[in-house]
């Protein structure tokens, strides 16, 4: 089920990011420094590493060639991926994460007990790509002499087209595991500094070309998708050589970074300063700083830190009408409509955004995780809107029902010691037996505190005291680590399905605190109903978890999942269950998109959430700003 909210970790490092690693502050590292400009001849003079305000330099995790070292048709790293040993245990490979070589001996019972699953019916996608499946290019000639001309990097090789024609939606994964390709990009190219994207997009209007931006990959919206119609070259634009930190400025808590960098390369990098964003979505090890300015996206700990749109101070954005961007960047403007708004959830329709100055904060000195179970979701759901009301919240605070509860179990390491399976049994018993709680009612809220030692321990008892009045007790810090640290992971669960004749997938919402409730079961009750309308023959999964709460409301995040042997076409019919799933999650005061975006996938529904008036603001801006549709993905509108 692929990227979340948002969907970290370093390439080598686990699941740890920059604030976990409580990095140390460098001596002489840091310098405030105006904003500086590389020339196009300055950046591709450069060995390929992306220099910080100190002297060493910092290398990208990836490569041009990323397909390298991630699936083609698939989530993550290539080495890394749950599978069932010959033992038939559930087990993760690869050393790039904490849990990899564990056993997991649960969870082949989870998925017979709960999704039908059977061993012996077992699926193998394609191991490799087939070159003579993939559609030719049909690109522009003169396009590409002028970009030999103009040295800008670029590939017509089919692996490097297939790897960014595609997303993390399930029709995608599905059709690429079958060998099965559509429209792909004709040609992509590889800017390495604003310069070259301006002379890429000045070729693209002479030569009436296409441009798909391309980040981190991770869409879950279908954004990426080459339009079936398009006749005109397509041009997959790389931002990943776009990943330099130009300064970080002390005084004003600002660094200016160009947006191709990723999440744990930014994290990492402003790590070793001392600094960190704070900006955490699930997908933060692929994603990119420009992907989550162009879906207004939201990290797991917005609590603190914000979302996107609280980070962001400048952006850079090229449009086929010049170059966006404000004269100065003061914290605040009354300057009419804000134009970073029409940039912010733009999704690759207007430009490309090439330059962002965000919001730092030094690396937290403590973090504590933390976890409370409560007797039902309606107690926690009622806990969870106390501490937004007091304003209270932790770093990150997310409440899992108990469908979400029983599959994190299924999830649990095998034991170590018979001294820690005593004190799991204790526990257990403790909870079920002593204090009563209905194992298949019960829900658990996992947390994350950071900042000051003395203020988080204070912060935490808060907490604590505000869930005990809820019937919340507290469950241990190890729980909470898990449960955060699983985060990151969990995306890699949907292709082990897959092998399986399991579906799965995932959407989410806002809502107001007074529909959280409703819509939480009114939207798995219609999940259950569609599923067997459509002759789905082992009950779904359908499970949901509070993420990110605000004073007026909360993000709910669904997943969904089944068992689809016995159908002929299961994208289609999982797509239709989505879909309602979506017309319940409105009907039930829901939004459309609380972080994932809209792109092609839910846009059918955008003039009944903005109006038809709103809808055509958008339209007219799209029309001074790119009149010939030189930005012609067909997200949104």
């Amino acid at each position: 089920m692929a990227a979340a909210e948002g969907p970290g970790g370093g390439g080598g490092a686990g699941f740890q990011s920059a604030a976990h690693r409580r990095l140390r502050v460098l001596s002489g590292h840091l310098r405030s420094a105006p904003e500086t400009h590389l020339s196009a001849s300055q950046c591709r003079a450069r060995t390929g590493t992306a220099p910080t305000t100190s002297t060493s330099a910092q290398p990208s995790t990836f490569p041009k060639r990323r397909q390298d070292i991630l699936k083609w048709n698939g989530w993550g790293y290539n080495d890394s991926k749950f599978i069932f040993n010959k033992k038939g245990q559930g087990e993760f490979t690869g050393k790039r994460y904490r849990i990899g070589g564990i056993v997991f001996p649960l969870l082949k019972e989870w998925v017979e007990k709960n999704l039908g699953g059977n061993l012996e019916h077992k699926i193998t996608p394609r191991a490799s790509l087939n070159i003579s499946d993939v559609p030719p290019s049909i690109a522009n000639e003169e396009f590409l002499q002028d970009l030999q001309t103009s040295k800008i990097s670029y590939s017509q090789e089919a692996e490097a087209r297939v790897f960014r024609a595609h997303g993390h939606c399930l029709h995608e994964i599905f059709l690429l595991r079958e060998g099965m390709f559509q429209r792909v990009p004709d040609v992509v190219v590889w800017p390495e500094c604003h310069d070259d994207v301006v002379k890429i997009v000045e070729l693209a209007c002479k030569h009436n070309i296409c441009i798909i931006p391309f980040g981190g990959g991770t869409s879950v919206s279908s954004a990426l998708e080459c339009p079936a119609d398009e006749k005109r070259t397509i041009v997959s634009l790389d931002t990943s050589q776009m990943n330099r930190i130009h300064w970080i400025d002390e005084k004003n808590l600002t660094a200016h970074v160009e947006a191709g960098i990723t999440g744990q390369d930014l994290e990492r990098q402003l790590g070793d300063s001392g600094y960190c964003t704070g900006h955490e979505p699930d997908s933060m090890e692929f994603s990119t700083l420009g992907g989550w300015v162009a879906t207004r996206a939201s990290g797991m700990k917005k609590n603190i830190y914000g979302n996107i749109e609280d980070l962001v101070v400048h952006i850079k954005m090229v449009t086929p009408r010049g170059v966006i961007q404000k004269s100065c960047q003061g914290p605040r403007m009354s300057t009419g409509p804000d134009i970073h708004h029409f940039i912010l959830g733009s999704e690759g329709t207007l430009g490309v955004v090439t330059e962002v100055t965000i919001k730092i904060r030094p690396v937290p000195e403590y973090q504590k995780y933390g976890s409370v179970v409560f007797p039902n979701f309606e107690r926690g759901v009622a806990c969870l809107r106390e501490v937004a009301k007091q304003r209270c919240a932790p770093a990150s605070i997310r409440l899992m029902d108990n469908e979400q509860f029983q599959f994190g179990h299924a999830l649990k390491p095998q034991v170590a010691s018979i001294f820690t399976s005593l004190l799991d049994g204790l526990k257990k018993f403790y909870i079920t037996k002593f204090k009563g709680f209905d194992p298949h009612l019960l829900c658990v809220a996992t947390l994350l505190f950071e900042g000051d030692r003395e203020k988080v321990l204070q912060h935490e008892k808060q907490v604590y005291d505000i869930a005990s009045k809820f019937g919340g007790l507290a469950a241990g810090e190890d729980n909470g680590q898990r449960g955060y640290m699983l985060t990151f992971v969990i995306a890699y669960i949907r292709d082990l399905g897959m092998d399986y004749y399991i579906i799965g997938e995932s959407f989410e919402t806002s809502v107001p605190w007074d529909r959280v409730l409703d819509l939480c079961s009114n939207v798995k009750e219609r999940i259950v109903k569609e599923c067997k309308e459509k002759g789905v023959q082992f009950p779904p999964f359908a499970t949901c978890r509070v993420t990110q709460t605000y004073d007026a409301g909360a993000c709910v995040y669904f997943y969904l999942g089944f068992n689809y042997r016995g159908i002929s076409d299961p994208i289609r019919v999982y797509e239709e269950i989505e879909m309602a799933a979506r017309e319940e999650i409105l009907a039930n005061g829901g939004s459309l998109s609380h972080h994932h975006g809209v792109g092609k996938l839910r846009k059918q529904w955008l003039k009944e959430s903005v109006s038809d008036v709103g809808l055509g603001m958008l339209k007219s801006v799209k029309q001074f700003v790119d009149p010939n549709n030189i930005f012609g993905n067909g997200n949104l509108l």
